[in-house]
């Protein structure tokens, strides 16, 4: 590829033949939806889009990536393309997109590509120093990664082979063992023998913008206190937090957000191995929220292939594979495209459009609630969603435009995640879907799954209550694998693990 050709191709990418493309692009891909959002009419579906697009490249080329880590992992994907000369725009959205979607669900900083020169170009424009995807550049890339997400075009021998490994975690529980879970305003902990609750407590706290790390230390230690208490000894203790947690090392989390930089990385990113010293050296896990919230439905239904997500503040997600184990993956599902029209509603904290915390989060509920008629003025977002809530309840048709809105987002979204997830099973949980209103979006995202996509057999479940009392904390505790009796061997004393 020469380099004048480069040059002409993004200063059109960037300037106004860019604007001129994107304004063409649903002409250029025909999506007659099945299921129209009652709220959103101009929703374009990532599931259909790309379908769409697939259909046209029949009898194309074939895009081959590979998404690296530096530990050595390495993630692949490939796809048929049109022609170079036919379909440029649409070619470069569907890959940009589908790229987007990859580093977010399985993270990494290297991204070789085979047999599109012409998008990778592009694509490093994409996420240069100054691009517009910098966001994920300098989050993924620096913040999780330790180095910015570069883009480089190989030939096809050049890309190393698959390489993940599922992470050996969860459904051990034998002995005693605590299971804790850290949110934003309260932190769980629960105490287990031989994998039943006999104890659990849920406390308030406030950890957002606490500026010394010690007010996190001394409240995690306060609740594996109190739980310990209630059992002769403790043989393991496990944990789930919010955050990109890689090793059980903290990489980003909002639980930290005030702390200092240099203090994060001097200290909060291994918080919950200076704890493990702490109680002595005990086996100690920690993973992410939304991977603990699947292994937990997981184990619940009895079976795998198990997404979860949850929509609360924002939009979780968690995933055990087939075999029923954790994957070494991101699932920051929040940050994935679902929706792929030039003017969907724009994240302002990433600068991205279309992606799913605006579409499956209380965030949802309050970009869609004046286009339903209310007008709850700057009232925060939780409030507003109680409200809508209660407007539910007594039958408001505005409220159920909404939920039937969220619900028909929904369906087209499970049909995109089944197309980068093994997926039998997807669980549903957060503040956004109790009530009529959350049976609303099952019954919608059902519908779409039918009408547009029934080769997709996914079961939608919502869990029990014993699932949402303990499961969370249950399946955190089973995340240590420990040899009982050897621990009780190195542990005589009765009290020998207490800190």
């Amino acid at each position: 590829m020469k380099r004048n050709w480069k040059k002409r191709e993004l200063s059109l990418f960037m300037g106004k033949g860019f604007t001129y493309a994107l304004a063409r692009m649903n002409q250029l891909i025909a999506l007659p939806l099945k299921c129209v959002p009652a709220l959103d009419a101009n929703f374009v579906p990532a599931a259909l889009w790309n379908r769409a697009y697939r259909a046209k490249a029949i009898g194309g080329r074939f895009l081959e990536l590979a998404l690296l880590r530096q530990d050595g992992t390495c993630f692949r994907w490939s796809s048929p393309l049109t022609l170079l000369g036919d379909e440029d725009e649409a070619t470069f959205r569907y890959v940009e997109r589908m790229v987007k979607f990859l580093l977010w669900q399985k993270g990494g900083s290297h991204i070789l590509i085979a047999g599109a020169d012409d998008v990778v170009a592009k694509l490093a424009m994409h996420y240069a120093e100054d691009g517009q995807r910098k966001f994920d550049r300098d989050f993924i890339g620096k913040k999780i990664f330790g180095e910015p997400i570069t883009i480089i075009a190989v030939e096809r021998e050049a890309l190393p082979v698959e390489n993940e490994n599922s992470m050996n975690l969860g459904r051990n529980l034998n002995g005693c063992r605590i299971g804790f879970d850290l949110g934003g305003s309260d932190r769980k902990c629960a105490a287990l023998i031989d994998g039943e609750v006999v104890f659990s407590e849920e406390v308030v706290w406030d950890p957002y913008y606490q500026k010394d790390l010690q007010y996190h230390l001394d409240g995690i230690d306060d609740s594996l206190r109190r739980a310990a208490a209630h059992l002769p000894r403790v043989d393991a203790i496990g944990g789930s937090s919010a955050g990109v947690i890689i090793g059980g090392e903290v990489r980003a989390a909002s639980l930290f957000r005030g702390i200092s930089d240099a203090d994060f990385e001097n200290h909060a990113r291994r918080i919950f191995f200076t704890l493990q010293e702490k109680w002595n050296g005990v086996p100690f896990e920690v993973v992410n929220d939304g991977e603990v919230t699947a292994l937990a439905g997981s184990m619940g239904l009895e079976k795998n292939a198990v997404l979860g997500i949850a929509m609360g503040t924002s939009q979780a997600a968690g995933y055990v594979d087939a075999n029923g184990h954790i994957k070494p993956w991101l699932n920051e599902l929040a940050f994935a495209p679902i929706d792929y029209r030039d003017d969907a509603p724009l994240d302002e904290w990433s600068g991205d459009r279309g992606c799913g915390a605006l579409y499956f989060s209380q965030q949802a509920v309050a970009r869609l609630a004046p286009i339903a008629g209310f007008d709850f003025g700057n009232m925060p977002f939780p409030e507003q969603l109680v409200g809508v809530q209660e407007a539910m309840k007594n039958g408001d048709p505005r409220a159920e435009k909404i939920y039937q809105t969220i619900g028909v987002y929904f369906g087209y979204a499970i049909a995109q995640y089944a197309e980068l997830y093994s997926l039998e099973n997807l669980l549903i949980l957060g503040r956004v879907t109790s009530g009529k209103g959350g049976e609303i979006i099952i019954r919608e995202a059902e519908r779409v799954l039918e009408l547009e996509f029934p080769e997709c057999k996914i079961q939608l479940v919502v869990p029990d209550e014993k699932t949402k009392r303990h499961g969370q904390a249950v399946a955190a505790a089973s995340l240590p694998s420990l040899n009982v009796e050897k621990w009780k061997a190195l542990h005589s004393t009765s009290h020998s693990y207490r800190p």
